[in-house]
């Protein structure tokens, strides 16, 4: 399945994003400081992001709003959850969730 191109343009800009502030900070510090400052980075290129945002799990027939917590959600289309590890294991894969 080929994505259209604003996927693409969008999902360039946040790999991009997300080396400068890994290169600017460095490894060792916790995901909310990455998340603010990749937030603060995409937002400077023109982004809508959105942040915490509450996503509920359907049981049954019941709506549990305190499911999930998305880190980020860029231009309402991709979900961005942040990661920060000491080392990645081999089984470790990159992931891209579109909305």
């Amino acid at each position: 399945m080929e994505l259209p191109a604003e996927y693409n343009r969008i999902s360039g800009a946040i790999v991009d994003s997300a080396l400068m502030v890994h290169r600017t900070l460095g490894p060792g510090l916790l995901e909310s400081v990455y998340e603010e400052c990749l937030a603060y980075e995409l937002r400077e290129r023109g982004f809508a992001i959105s942040r915490q945002v509450g996503l509920p799990v359907l049981y049954r027939e019941a709506r549990i709003d305190l499911g999930y917590r998305l880190d980020l959600i860029v231009e309402d289309l991709i979900v961005i959850e942040i990661k920060a590890a000491e080392r990645l294991l081999p089984s470790t894969k990159l992931s891209c969730s579109l909305i």
